[in-house]
């Protein structure tokens, strides 16, 4: 027996074994590996062939090391790797470990020195194909393609066993639209648009760079990068190459990685309306599929657990994280980047610490995976020397300089050195003006400095959910220009992607790339002059955060070389001086040192790509928070968490740092409920205007 389910219904170890191997062998062939799959199919569970196991089932008796035994198995065949995989399907990859390991160690090398039960009645029922295994390029290569396999067969072993186990006949999953008909659900989009046939200079130009995407769709599986200016068209024209390049290649799904969830809701609205919603699967931490009860909604519920969809929008946190990871929860999804155009939006937004194990991800899923990559943003960095020689990089759009010529909707002006009082007063001066600083604490601090009327604050002090009601707020003020005031103060959460437009902008000092995606946020319609439509950069007296210093110094370099610092030769001097003084902080966490020695649990471990010490505060603002404040209550002193209250939480809550925290806690202001988790009990220092105040209250009196 493999498994029993609720209603006593048994499934075979030779059926579960035999299906679970078909289906790791149909998706390992997406990456050439599917006679290795097959075999680690149907070795994985051989260990359940002990009669300690069959009690474990039959009678409920103590748990049982299943897993060893198939590994032990894959290795007396000289054939490790597979092993590997094996060994870590219900626990996760172990660290490959050394040749010294104990059995004690829960290292690979260490487990299968390992005394386990007698399993051989398998060969009574299993024949085991005979494989070789040629591993693929260096370590690091190993140790990818190893995790790639192991998404093979944990998904396999999941979707076969779910199966098994479903008295009233399994899931629903699939039945989404294929590549072909998203095409031309596109295509028929586009003709359908009041701009096409174009009419002007901005759409004709819009146009020509979606056709040309189209067209580049034909071109060989690789590398690619696609430089759009603000207001050319990006998303759509990024779009229009995926599917036309999935189409002409057969591969099975678009992937798109985004760095902030602000754009990928954006994002995922705008394929959905397209495409379906049907078949967007929008995911990351806080997409909540709960209320929403359809057909088309389960479908994408069970999709997010291994992506199996036509197209996917996510964040750069799930995406890497997923692919250094090493538990089978995050690792089911992996295989499906097989066979897919993966689109990195925004792509100057990968985290510098980490961006020379992201860049050598990217090369592995193109050289060995048959996956098409395209590196998507306005401001293309200089990615190109960190790829290896034998991994070239090819442009959708080479007009970049005349792009950016005919787009360029702004005049970029240094401002040098402003006190917060004329700041605050020149934002005062104007009807609508948006002004992004580098702290919380100033963005708070400036917007109380401005006339009540009119002027709003966003920054990450505030709830999600409140942050969305009031940039609804301000992108109805902004519809008209001759309308009622609009002076935002922000940090630098609304400057890449969100969709607002201002006709004047401020953006303290930060790194280049920032400067050019705030200005992103001015004239963004085109609907003034560039020399009427001004981003003014100025430094303030206020000690800007340790992680950017050095990227305003290169800012400052590059000021001093260039007289425009948006034109593409300035912004690629600047990433190039920028990887440069970098060097080995490229790669801060040292993971493709530790991969190289297979250490892929140590690996998944260090790979965080938001360094946040930080603990959340739940706001129960209102009748919903509260009610969700409530059952967090109740489900903590119950000792169980749901994922679907927490998501909803999240919506409800700030994230702040820990001295923060423990002001608020010795205060009395909060509700510990976790050492890491609060709910707020003093309302006055939550804002409808700023958020959750910096400050704790002490010094309280009661009156009785």
């Amino acid at each position: 027996m493999a498994h029993k389910s609720p209603a006593g219904r048994i499934q075979t170890l030779a059926e579960h074994l035999q299906n679970t191997a078909q289906l790791a062998c149909s998706f390992a062939a997406d990456f050439d590996m599917a006679p290795q799959a097959e075999l680690v199919g149907l070795a994985h569970d051989i260990g359940k062939y002990s009669q300690a196991f069959q009690r474990r089932i039959l009678e409920n008796g103590p748990k049982v090391d299943h897993s060893t035994a198939g590994a032990k198995v894959l290795d007396a065949r000289r054939l490790r790797l597979l092993g590997w995989c094996v060994a870590g399907h219900h626990t996760g990859l172990p660290d490959f470990g050394t040749a010294g390991d104990m059995p004690d160690r829960p290292t690979l090398q260490g487990r299968l020195k390992r005394q386990v039960e007698d399993y051989s009645a398998f060969a009574g029922e299993i024949e085991l194909p005979e494989v070789t295994m040629s591993p693929p390029g260096d370590y690091f290569d190993i140790a990818f393609m190893t995790r790639m396999l192991f998404s093979a067969l944990v998904d396999a072993d999941f979707l076969d066993t779910e199966q098994a186990m479903a008295d009233e006949g399994p899931p629903a999953r699939g039945r989404f639209d294929d590549i072909p008909t998203l095409y031309q659900k596109l295509v028929e989009h586009l003709k359908g648009k009041n701009w096409w046939p174009p009419q002007g200079i901005y759409n004709q130009k819009r146009c020509q760079i979606i056709e040309n995407c189209f067209r580049a769709g034909k071109k060989e599986q690789g590398l690619y990068t696609l430089t759009v200016p603000t207001g050319g068209g990006k998303t759509i024209a990024s779009l229009a190459f995926a599917l036309a390049h999935a189409r002409a290649h057969g591969l099975k799904r678009v992937v798109y990685v985004i760095p902030y969830t602000s754009i990928i809701e954006q994002t995922a609205q705008v394929f959905g309306d397209i495409l379906g919603p049907h078949n967007v699967l929008e995911h990351h931490s806080n997409v909540d599929f709960d209320g929403r009860d359809s057909p088309e909604t389960d479908l994408l519920r069970l999709a997010a657990e291994n992506w199996d969809v036509p197209v996917v929008v996510t964040t750069s946190v799930q995406f890497f994280e997923s692919l250094f990871g090493n538990r089978s929860g995050r690792c089911r999804k992996l295989h499906n980047l097989a066979k897919s155009v993966v689109i990195f939006d925004e792509a100057q937004m990968l985290p510098v610490d980490l961006l020379r194990p992201c860049v050598e991800a990217i090369r592995a899923l193109v050289q060995h995976c048959h996956t098409t990559a395209v590196l998507c943003t306005a401001t293309q960095p200089s990615l190109e020397k960190l790829f290896p020689p034998g991994a070239p990089i090819t442009e959708l759009c080479p007009d970049t300089r005349q792009l950016y010529d005919l787009f360029r909707r702004t005049t970029i002006c240094d401002m040098g050195r402003l006190e917060q009082e004329q700041l605050a007063q020149r934002l005062a001066s104007h009807s609508q003006a948006l002004c992004i600083v580098n702290s919380r604490k100033l963005a708070q601090q400036i917007y109380l400095q401005l006339p009540p009327e009119g002027s709003f604050h966003l920054s990450t002090l505030m709830t999600p959910d409140h942050r969305r009601q009031v940039l609804e707020e301000i992108r109805q003020r902004l519809q008209d220009k001759a309308g009622p005031p609009c002076r935002v103060v922000a940090t630098s959460l609304i400057e890449a992607g969100v969709d607002v437009d201002f006709p004047a902008v401020y953006r303290q000092e930060a790194g280049l790339d920032s400067i050019i995606q705030a200005a992103g946020r001015c004239n963004r319609e085109g609907r003034r002059r560039p020399e009427e439509s001004e981003v003014y950069v100025f430094s303030l007296g206020a000690r800007n955060p340790d992680q950017i210093g050095q990227n305003i110094a290169i800012l400052h370099e590059v000021q001093r070389c260039y007289r425009d610092i948006a034109a593409p030769d300035a912004i690629r001097a600047y990433f190039d001086q920028l990887h440069d003084l970098k060097g080995d902080a490229l790669d801060k966490k040292q993971l493709i040192p530790k991969l190289r020695r297979l250490a892929v649990a140590e690996a998944a471990r260090a790979c965080k790509l938001i360094e946040s010490d930080t603990r959340m505060v739940v706001i129960p603002r209102n009748a919903q928070a509260r009610d969700l404040a409530q059952q967090l209550c109740r489900s903590v002193e119950g000792g169980f968490l749901s994922r679907e209250l927490m998501r909803g939480i999240a919506k409800e809550s700030v994230s702040i740092y820990p001295q923060h925290f423990a002001r608020l806690e010795q205060a009395g202001d909060i509700q510990l409920l976790t050492p890491e988790l609060a709910v707020l009990q003093n309302p006055r220092l939550y804002s409808d205007k700023t958020g959750l105040s910096q400050e704790a209250e002490y010094g309280k009196g009661i009156v009785v």
